[in-house]
């Protein structure tokens, strides 16, 4: 956290005068909106949307019922939203424009109408309404001009639609009204024609007529049975049929004929007295024989009279015999041939009946099609009718229903502070610009900024070995925090896995103040604790920093060089050479340097030899080394290491065919607890 306020704080000492006049820049913009901005006030009104409902419930026949709820309120229609379309309206605005005493500021229609904020209030039924203007009085005049020319215009709206609806309802009735009267004449002349009425009814009718008939000519036709059963029975009695026993019957009751037998029987009396007394030639006898077939002869030719072409009839009836009970056989045998034949007569008609009715019953079932046909046509065109009466009515009284009466809810009411410029957003707004302003200004300025960046080393195909956190070394002897050491010892852990050529690491960085010195001697220690013997070569000839660090006086120019000295058990120190700096690269170029280590690397029989050098760039002699030493580590510090420095660098080692093993980023933020643990190691002058 410290090393992140450190951080912030350098970036500010870098930018610190650009950061200045940004932010002057926007306290003085920001002083001037609120100065010289004009004041606003805004007038703010509410109104309310009264309950719209109309109910129509009728009744249109077999076309069901007509149903009119009125305006309901949902996602797709919204009254309030139908308002304040209308309130926002051209037509609704240019009147109070056009009497606007500041309408010369305002160009077009469309600037004037900014003026004016209408908006539905969620879950309500009331329109919030905002009118802004330069002085309170005009703020609250333009209110109260919006809203009479609001009313004007609705009342224009209901007007045109009742019109509209008027005429052309109208035109429906008519052709309804037309429709209808058509329908039931046709109804009537099909009933008038052909009987019907109500085809279901008179079908029901017949139906039971029929039945009602088939029954009695049922009963009848049993009793008619009867009569014929009991007449058959009558006849075999008597010998006769029913028309003999009524044409003797008929003989019986004739005068003349019964006068005639009398006459005959008292003839044929006296005959069969005379007959007793006298012989048949006896004149008298004679006499009697001519009456008799005189009487007999007419007898017969009354019978032939009355009953012409009669066979068996019986002519002993009459007289004193009427009473007699064959009499009464012939009377009830004729009273039941007659009852008999008015059975079947009566059996017959109902039958007649039965048939006629049947078929005004087939007639009725080939008419029906056609009597619904009519019925239903009239039943919808009566529906139609129903309707659109129903309609006519409800525009009458539903005037409002399209077009509500708004209401004012509160009046215009003004602020009496003005709502334009609010110095709180001013403030906010420059206090935003300040900080936004900073970070932009900020990040553009480290974009351009040539400093190393942790992102800068992802982009290169080479790995980071170490990270280190900033150390500051000491004159008087090694001294490393315990996070610095678990840095070094991870990477001498990792270079003791490393095949490296000869053994030899050179450790160098793009400029100089990266750390690599530092860098150097934190590895020989961590080495030496490995357990590997390590000799640290001070490779700086012109400042020789690791020498002047372990304390050891330069000479003064000499052909002689130093011997290595040593630090610890497994670790000695080979100083640098006193070389006049003309003379640096003959020595380097020509070998004597790698004759240098050679030498003191196979004396000393050391496991590991690490250089520490100049920079890449500061000096011509590092990118021989790196070809003598073959293997090189680069140092790198955030904000300290130039990414174009460190590119050129890694170009020159290129061409010079080190082999770059890795990076150390050194400078890296800590955390954690500290624990701090000194190693002191002695020194040695020479």
């Amino acid at each position: 956290m410290r090393l992140k306020v450190v951080k912030i704080f350098a970036i500010l000492q870098r930018y610190w005068l650009p950061l200045v006049v940004l932010h002057s820049i926007t306290l003085g913009g920001a002083f001037s909106i609120a100065m010289l901005s004009p004041r606003i006030w805004t007038a703010s009104t509410q109104l309310i949307l009264p309950d719209t409902t109309n109910n129509l419930d009728a009744s249109l026949g077999i076309l069901g019922q007509i149903k009119d709820q009125g305006v309901a309120f949902t996602n797709e229609l919204n009254p309030l939203q139908v308002q304040t379309s209308i309130m926002t309206s051209d037509d609704v605005i240019r009147p109070v424009w056009l009497a606007d005493p500041e309408k010369d500021k305002f160009r077009s229609l469309g600037i004037y109408k900014k003026l004016f904020k209408v908006k539905p209030v969620d879950q309500s039924t009331t329109i919030h309404l905002e009118v802004t203007g330069s002085l309170p009085e005009l703020t609250i005049k333009r209110s109260e001009r919006l809203l009479l020319s609001y009313q004007h215009r609705l009342n224009e709206l209901r007007q045109g639609t009742s019109d509209t609806r008027q005429q052309f309802s109208q035109m429906q009735f008519q052709k309804a009204e037309s429709d209808l009267r058509l329908a039931k004449d046709k109804l009537g002349q099909f009933k008038t024609s052909t009987g019907l009425v109500s085809d279901e009814q008179q079908t029901r009718n017949l139906i039971e007529a029929i039945k009602s008939l088939r029954t009695i000519q049922t009963e009848i036709g049993s009793q008619a049975k009867a009569a014929i059963t009991r007449s058959q029975i009558l006849s075999q009695r008597l010998g006769m049929t029913p028309q003999q026993a009524i044409n003797s019957l008929r003989l019986s009751q004739n005068k003349e004929y019964q006068a005639l037998r009398q006459k005959l029987l008292e003839v044929d009396t006296e005959l069969a007295f005379k007959k007793g007394d006298f012989t048949e030639e006896h004149p008298s006898i004679q006499s009697l024989r001519e009456k008799h077939y005189s009487l007999n002869a007419a007898l017969n030719q009354q019978i032939n009279l009355l009953l012409p072409n009669s066979e068996g009839i019986d002519t002993s009836f009459g007289g004193n015999n009427f009473q007699e009970p064959t009499m009464n056989l012939i009377v009830d045998l004729i009273q039941a041939d007659s009852d008999s034949q008015g059975l079947e007569q009566q059996a017959k008609q109902i039958q007649d009946q039965v048939q006629n009715l049947n078929t005004e019953l087939s007639s009725i079932s080939t008419k029906q099609g056609e009597l619904l046909d009519l019925q239903r046509q009239y039943e919808i065109a009566e529906g139609i009718y129903k309707g659109i009466v129903a309609q006519l009515e409800q525009a009458k009284i539903s005037a409002f229903s399209s077009y509500p009466n708004v209401q004012i809810l509160d009046s215009p009411t003004v602020d009496p502070k003005p709502t334009s410029p609010k110095l709180s957003l001013v403030a906010l707004g420059a206090l935003l610009s300040s900080v936004l302003g900073s970070f932009a200004a900020v990040t553009y300025l480290e974009s351009r900024n040539s400093l190393l960046k942790v992102k800068d080393l992802q982009e290169i195909e080479l790995p980071i070995l170490a990270r280190i956190p900033t150390l500051e070394a000491s004159t008087m002897g090694l001294k490393l925090e315990s996070v610095s050491e678990i840095g070094f010892q991870r990477l001498a852990s990792t270079l003791s896995l490393m095949s490296l050529e000869k053994r030899r690491l050179m450790v160098s960085s793009s400029i100089s103040g990266e750390g690599k010195t530092t860098v150097t001697i934190g590895l020989a220690t961590a080495l030496s604790v490995l357990g590997f013997r390590v000799l640290v070569v001070d490779g700086d000839f012109h400042k020789a920093k690791l020498s002047k660090y372990f304390g050891y006086a330069l000479l003064q120019e000499t052909n002689a060089l130093p011997s290595p000295i040593p630090v610890s058990s497994k670790l000695d120190f080979l100083p640098a050479p006193s070389i006049p700096t003309s003379k640096v690269m003959e020595f380097v170029a020509r070998g004597k340097f790698e004759e240098y280590v050679n030498t003191f690397q196979k004396l000393g029989n050391y496991d590991y030899v690490i250089v520490d050098t100049a920079a890449v760039n500061s000096t011509g002699e590092t990118p021989l080394m790196a070809k003598t030493l073959a293997n090189v580590l680069l140092v790198v510090k955030l904000g300290v290491s130039d990414r174009n420095m460190l590119q050129e660098s890694l170009e020159q080692l290129v061409r010079h065919n080190a082999q770059i093993i890795g990076f150390a980023l050194n400078g890296v933020e800590q955390g954690g607890e500290k624990y701090v643990y000194k190693q002191d190691v002695q020194q040695v002058k020479t």
